[in-house]
Order: C-alpha cells, then structure tokens, then sequence
C-alpha cells in the first residue's frame, strides 16, 4: 500500500498550519507516543534493561557491602567503571536503539504509519513529536536506572562513608553529573536511532556498526574519536577512567563544547530526519 498522493495534499493542506496548533499537534502526537512506548508490547525488553543496573549494584550492596564500605576510593572508581561500561555503552545505547529504531520502523511493520501519514499533520511535526515521545520514555527509565544504581551504590557505603562522601565530599556533584550524562547520552543517541530507523529497513546491522565505531574509540585517532556520541559522555565523566595501554590519548572535550556539540548535533539530526520523512512513501508489501 502507497499512501504518497494522500500524504502530498495533507501536506499542502497544512502547510500553513500556526504555530499554536503546531504545539497543540506535538503534544497529541506525544501523549499517544509515551503511553504506546510504556504499555506496548516491546516495552518489556526496556523495562529488563533498565532494570540490569540496579539489581546488578542491589547484589553487589548485598553480597560485598562490607568490602564496598572498607575500600570506598576503590569503590566509586569500580562504580565510574560500571557507569561507563555497563549503563552507558549498553544499557542506554541498546535501549535508545529499541525505543527510537522503533518509533518510525515499529509502525511499517505493524501497518499503522499511514495513520499518521493520512492525518492532517506536517512531517516535521511528527518526527519532532514522536522523537520527544522517545526522550521522554528513555530519560524516565535510563535515568531513573542511574538513581536506583547510586543508591544501591550509596547503601553499600555505609552510613559513615556514605554521609562524609555525600555532603563533605564530591559526592553529590558527582551523582548529578551521572544523572546528567545519562540523559545526555539519551539525547544524543536517540537522535541518532531515530535517523537509523528511518532509512533503513533492517536497522540492527547499522545499530552493530554504530556499537562497533563507539566500542573502539579509545583505539581511533583524536579527530575521528570526535565523530562519537561516547567521547563527548566521557569528557563529562567526574571520575575519569583510564582507556588502556593501547589506547591513543586524546584531550577530552570541556563541558563548554560537549553539551552544546551534543545539541547541536541533535538537531542536525532531527532536520536529516525530517527532510527524509517528506519523501518517505510506505510499502508495507515489502515489510
């Protein structure tokens, strides 16, 4: 089914669409996107990502409380590494791909984009409304598994440690600084996931390649390690961690440059994918 001669005069038809009703239309978009993005049938592989981190550091708060709390410089060095690691590079990256891949490609295989499609609504509108829709579900989940790590993490400290690294050390700077980067990544990621969902039919093999790129990082040169959403995150990181021995050093990037370059590249992102949706036809036959 082909829906290109429909879509063109919706198109035209709202072309001149205030701004007013432009807002009105994103958060239609967005309130229908967020509910189907939490109690549809692919949530469930987030709800077990988001999930991972916080019962990984529950069972370590249980199992090496004692060890956590006698070697707490030890330990918030150990956590950097989980953050990194395990939250960052595949907690957040692989439920950012889920949720945004699925946004657009999720609705070709179900056979309801043309809903949309036949709506009086603007393209742009759309991308903009669902890509928010997304944002909203990874930041809520990713971000809240960051907070349920640190405090499993805090508990496993013990109320002394806990207290001096809380309010007389770095603590709570540095908790705001996870919190932010997970949300930061979920921006940057997301954006990217979305144009990935929308150009290709089998999204995973360029998702792989995208994990490939961010995983050697540290191997690549200092110019090309720019050209990651990763490098940037670590630039963020209030615990710096070593890349390796083979790594190839690069200057990480101030907080001045990496929020607004994470931005910036978002948006460029958001208008490929807006450009790409005005000439997208659906075919479900080949789905």
């Amino acid at each position: 089914m082909s829906s290109s001669a429909d879509a063109q005069f919706v198109e035209h038809a709202s072309d001149k669409l205030p701004w007013s009703l432009w807002m009105r239309q994103i958060a239609a978009i967005l309130r229908l996107e967020v509910k189907k993005n939490f109690l549809g049938r692919r949530a469930i592989l987030i709800y077990l990502l988001a999930l991972a981190p916080v019962l990984l550091m529950a069972a370590m708060a249980a199992t090496a409380g004692g060890e956590i709390s006698r070697h707490s410089g030890l330990a918030i060095i150990i956590f950097a590494n989980i953050f990194e690691g395990f939250i960052l590079r595949t907690v957040v990256f692989f439920g950012c791909a889920w949720i945004f891949m699925n946004l657009f490609r999720g609705e070709v295989v179900d056979k309801s984009l043309h809903y949309y499609f036949l709506a009086p609504v603007r393209r742009e509108v759309l991308v903009t409304g669902k890509y928010l829709s997304g944002l909203l579900t990874s930041i809520f989940l990713f971000a809240g598994s960051t907070v349920g790590a640190l405090f499993f993490f805090y508990l496993a400290l013990g109320q002394s440690a806990n207290s001096n690294y809380t309010f007389n050390g770095l603590g709570l700077g540095h908790s705001v600084s996870y919190i932010s980067i997970t949300v930061l990544a979920c921006v940057g990621y997301g954006a990217v996931f979305l144009v990935v969902g929308l150009f290709f039919r089998n999204p995973m093999i360029p998702a792989i390649i995208i994990y490939g790129w961010e995983f050697i990082n540290f191997l690549l040169p200092p110019v090309l390690k720019k050209i990651s959403i990763i490098h940037y995150l670590r630039s963020l990181s209030p615990v710096p961690i070593p890349e390796g021995p083979y790594a190839l050093i690069a200057e990480p990037t101030p907080a001045w440059l990496s929020v607004p370059g994470l931005l910036i590249l978002t948006s460029l992102v958001i208008v490929i994918a807006s450009l790409q949706i005005r000439r997208m036809e659906i075919k479900y036959g080949g789905e």
